[in-house]
């Protein structure tokens, strides 16, 4: 008898930074309930990056601008329902977000206001991406140090 082959179920999650600097969650009209990024499954011959985009728009109306893949996270319990993979963007968008499809309300939070509960293992990736953007900003400030700091040597070594 042969067995049954199954494999992770591919996604993509998107956190999409507004100019206002909030990040866009939906709460979920389907099980399970929460609060959730915005994302979902990727269709058959269909990119990563595509699925991102067309998620996006379809659940908040926003026409987004993928800055960079951020991680992906593939523990067997972060979608109750099934084993998925997901593979997370950053992306930036404009505008004002309306709920779609199947996204009851959407709401831009900050990182001292996020809502609860959260969907899946969302809070993880929030987590996880906060932690990042204040990693970039210190490792921004310590180039321009760096930069300054050549560039009076320069100075002094030129005078």
């Amino acid at each position: 008898m042969r067995k049954k082959h199954r494999n992770p179920v591919p996604t993509v999650d998107i956190i999409i930074e507004l100019e206002d600097g909030g990040t866009v969650m939906i709460r979920r009209k389907n099980p399970p309930g929460g609060w959730a990024l915005r994302g979902g499954f990727v269709d058959y011959g269909e990119s990563l990056e595509a699925a991102a985009v067309r998620e996006a728009r379809e659940e908040t109306s926003l026409d987004i601008r993928l800055i960079e893949q951020f991680h992906t996270y593939s523990d067997p319990s972060r979608d109750p329902r099934h084993h998925t993979i997901t593979t997370v963007y950053i992306a930036s968008a404009t505008g004002i977000p309306k709920a779609a499809d199947d996204a009851g309300e959407v709401g831009v939070f900050k990182e001292t206001d996020l809502p609860e509960p959260v969907a899946f293992d969302h809070a993880r990736i929030l987590r996880d991406y906060f932690r990042y953007k204040k990693s970039c900003c210190e490792l921004r400030v310590t180039c321009c140090e760096l930069k300054r700091k050549v560039v009076r040597e320069n100075k002094t070594r030129n005078s």
